[in-house]
């Protein structure tokens, strides 16, 4: 880890190496296994490394370094210098970017996806929102819409999703206890024995996780096109140790950004191109939500919660009203090519 040392202290230590700069070395906490969630950290590692001649390099921890709803905290403290979490496992610590997980926002595809998670984290009022953390909000992981997989018999229309356990986080949790449904909040990691156990019946997850964390296997159906929304999970740095790099290692990890984020969606096309084959391959039946009961579950769960959420955090004092105009607003911008 870097250590971060006073003008003064720093002036002694450049004259002690005769001039020399030390490695820059930095600690990278994210959890489960290398996937599809992960592909632009591990992008970005290669690229900084490549373009600094491996004097500013990353380690990358899997689960080692914190446990994924303490990243957060361990960003704050400068226990590492990089981090990803996810805005639904601790909603009141980062409570402006949970509008980029509110249900049924409209997001078609995981370009817009970046789009409105990149715009939603240069606004003044996020950056203050996670500068409390020491946090500085580096690039989003971009997800397509949830959808759930499920055991027994599938589950098709609204009414029986009454009384469905659902491990399902954040906005969409909301969007399925409007429902009916009671989602409980077990992290990634847990999923799996959660549903083994029959502690859920039901796991919403985006693709890759399903296939990660083994939830695919456990599956006899899958919702193909429910999309009630998605989580939001930034990768973030700690600002002290961002603000310590040099400029030529500033300027080499805020270049390599676009291109981690285009490698990552181009890794995740592939996965969803191949998803179908995965489904059959593994016996899991694909179920279609009729478009009544979608048009049914945005009335009951959209407008809503939608509301509810620019009305609490108005409360607390953010531009709620704003950031959710600013998402529509990307969106727009997005499509119409500007």
């Amino acid at each position: 880890m870097k250590t971060y040392l006073t003008a003064a202290t720093a002036a002694i230590a450049g004259l002690s190496i005769a001039g020399s700069a030390a490695a820059t070395e930095w600690n990278v906490s994210v959890w489960g296994k290398r996937r599809a969630f992960t592909e632009h950290v591990e992008k970005l590692a290669e690229l900084v490394s490549e373009k600094t001649d491996g004097a500013f390099t990353m380690n990358i921890s899997y689960g080692g370094l914190s446990k994924n709803k303490e990243n957060l905290d361990g960003i704050s403290i400068g226990a590492f210098e990089m981090a990803q979490f996810c805005a639904g496992y601790h909603r009141d610590k980062n409570p402006s970017i949970t509008v980029l997980e509110l249900p049924f926002l409209g997001v078609a595809n995981l370009e817009e996806e970046v789009a409105v998670s990149h715009a939603v984290y240069a606004h003044p009022a996020v950056q203050k929102d996670l500068a409390r953390w020491n946090a500085k909000l580096l690039m989003t992981s971009p997800m397509p819409q949830y959808n759930i997989v499920g055991t027994g018999e599938p589950r098709d229309e609204l009414a029986e999703f009454k009384d469905m356990r659902v491990r399902a986080t954040g906005g969409i949790g909301k969007a399925f206890s409007a429902v009916g449904a009671v989602p409980t909040s077990v992290t990634a990691t847990e999923a799996y024995n959660a549903m083994e156990s029959g502690v859920v019946d039901t796991v919403a997850f985006a693709q890759h996780a399903h296939l990660s964390f083994g939830t695919i296997n456990k599956a006899d159906w899958w919702t193909a096109n429910l999309n009630p929304g998605t989580v939001n999970c930034p990768v973030v740095v700690n600002t002290d140790a961002y603000d310590a790099l040099s400029d030529e290692e500033r300027a080499a990890l805020d270049s390599s950004i676009d291109e981690a984020i285009s490698h990552y969606l181009a890794n995740y096309g592939e996965l969803l191109t191949k998803w179908d084959s995965v489904l059959e391959e593994k016996g899991v039946q694909k179920v279609e939500i009729s478009d009544d009961q979608l048009a049914e579950f945005r009335k009951v769960a959209a407008d809503p919660i939608r509301e509810q959420w620019i009305a609490d955090m108005t409360a607390q004092g953010l531009p709620a009203q704003e950031l959710y105009d600013l998402v529509q607003k990307t969106l727009a911008d997005v499509r119409a090519g500007s």
